[in-house]
């Protein structure tokens, strides 16, 4: 008896323990506000996460998100990234999707075009504010978000700098990169391979043709994960390319971030298209040769223990080595300070 309840106490106290390394970890430098935006009808729920301390003006990152229902903080996974803003002088803005996170409407029933409003409305509301020094504002995206930091980089000639996340630019092509990458990942036999192709090959004739997606369901039979309205979302978007928009925005200060085991975008196409198309003074490329698409450490993500226990008791680690640093160095380098003029038209 005296064994079995000194184990108990044993295990209580490694509980505890654990418990509370895990709070300390999840614990960041910041002020969080709860903030909304009313935006084409809808309101839209988000955080406003602040420095610590002082009384601003602070300069401000707005955050953009990728593919999917994301909610104002990524379920936590844009907290290491704040605070490395924060601990350079600047804000974070992120407002969940709409449909997310108690935002309203829809994010499937959203074009590019769309999503770039929002974020200018966003970018509006952050320059509204006493707190925050207007001439500081920059945006950070990733994914999907290379589709809307160009085009709203070249319609406000205000902002600061980019920094763009594992971006694509071509739709079409990107998908295309992605199925193959991933069935290399499987070890896809050479039959599955061309099926998937041919597959594909049906998809894309339906959307040039404007096809409905019972049309869509007849045609491939299996549908998987596609619903009616991921169907619609992608018949609005396919044809996005950021090209004309990368070349509108020449000029603002862009950090180009890029994982080595990225299977969801060809980041060397990606990295060819920006150095053709933006100057050289303005670009930087940061490459990561161990993170994934998201950024996190190849390694981790590929374990399934491994991710959940680095994201319980070590989320700052998630992300692959020198992410967080780089990201906030480049904001210090380019955002300038709170006397620095605004870059011009």
């Amino acid at each position: 008896m005296r064994v079995a309840v000194w184990a108990l106490v044993g295990l209580l106290v490694v509980g505890a323990g654990a418990a509370g390394v895990a709070v300390w970890q999840n614990t960041y430098a910041l002020r969080e506000e709860k903030v909304s935006l009313r935006h084409d009808g809808k309101l839209l729920r988000g955080v406003f996460a602040l420095p610590e301390s002082g009384d601003g003006p602070f300069g401000v990152v707005v955050f953009v998100h990728g593919d999917g229902p994301v909610d104002a903080t990524h379920e936590t996974f844009y907290r290491p990234l704040w605070e490395s803003f924060a601990r350079a002088g600047y804000a974070s803005l992120s407002f969940s999707k709409p449909g997310v996170g108690g935002s309203e409407g829809d994010w499937l029933d959203q074009s590019m075009a769309d999503r770039a409003e929002e974020t200018l409305a966003a970018v509006a509301w952050a320059r509204g504010r006493p707190d925050v020094d207007g001439r500081r504002i920059g945006l950070w995206g990733a994914s999907q978000a290379g589709w809307v930091l160009p085009r709203v980089a070249a319609r406000d000639r205000g902002l600061r700098f980019v920094i763009a996340v594992s971006p694509a630019v071509n739709w079409l092509r990107q998908g295309r990169y992605n199925l193959l990458a991933e069935l290399r990942r499987d070890g896809a036999t050479a039959g599955r391979r061309e099926a998937a192709l041919r597959r594909r090959e049906t998809t894309l004739a339906l959307l040039r043709r404007g096809a409905s997606y019972a049309e869509y369901r007849a045609a491939v039979g299996d549908a998987a994960d596609m619903t009616a309205a991921r169907w619609s979302f992608i018949a609005r978007n396919h044809t996005a390319d950021a090209t004309a928009d990368l070349r509108a925005m020449r000029g603002t200060p862009l950090l180009l971030v890029l994982g080595g085991h990225d299977v969801n975008v060809d980041v060397a196409e990606t990295e060819a298209v920006y150095r053709r198309i933006l100057p050289a003074a303005s670009l930087r490329v940061a490459h990561h040769p161990e993170a994934t698409h998201a950024l996190v450490d190849h390694e981790v993500e590929r374990s399934g223990w491994r991710l959940t226990a680095t994201a319980v008791f070590a989320p700052r680690q998630l992300y692959a080595d020198g992410v967080l640093a780089e990201q906030a160095a480049f904001v210090q380098r380019f955002g300038g300070r709170a006397s620095a003029p605004g870059p011009t038209a």
